[in-house]
C-alpha cells in the first residue's frame, strides 16, 4: 500500500533525528513547512530549550509578505532566523530539514539563513 505524503515526510523525519541532535555548541535549525506557512527554530536538545524562532506569521514579516507559502517568503524567514542566532551569540548549527525533501522552500530557507551568516 502507498504511503501517503505526510507518512513520507513522518517516517523520513524519524529517520533524520536518530542521527541530528543539537547541543549548547552547535544547535539544532529546525524546519516545519505546513501549506500555507514555515517555521523555522534553533533548539538545544540536551536542554529542550528553544534558542530563537521565525515564521511567516512572525509580526515582523507578516505585513511584507504577500503569502507564506512561497521561495521570496521561506528565504525572509530564512535570513530572520539567522539574525535572530546571531545577536544571541550562536553561528554554527546542525540543520534538521524536517523530513522534507532539500527543495523549493526549505532549500531557499537553507540558503538564506547561510548567506546571512550561519554556518551548517
Amino acid at each position: 500500500m502507498k504511503l501517503t505524503r505526510k507518512e513520507s515526510v513522518h517516517r523520513r523525519h524519524r529517520r533524520i533525528r536518530r542521527r541530528v541532535a543539537g547541543t549548547a555548541e552547535r544547535p539544532r535549525l529546525a524546519v516545519f513547512r505546513s501549506n500555507q506557512h514555515i517555521y523555522a527554530q534553533i533548539i538545544d536538545d540536551n536542554l529542550q530549550h528553544t534558542l530563537a524562532a521565525a515564521s511567516t506569521i512572525d509580526t515582523a514579516l507578516k505585513s511584507d509578505l504577500k503569502s507564506g507559502a512561497t521561495c521570496a517568503s521561506s528565504a525572509e524567514v530564512g535570513k530572520l532566523i539567522a539574525q535572530r542566532a546571531i545577536e544571541k551569540g550562536i553561528s554554527k548549527v546542525v540543520f534538521d530539514r524536517g523530513g522534507n525533501i532539500y527543495h523549493g522552500r526549505v532549500k531557499s530557507l537553507a540558503e538564506a539563513a547561510r548567506e546571512a551568516g550561519l554556518e551548517f
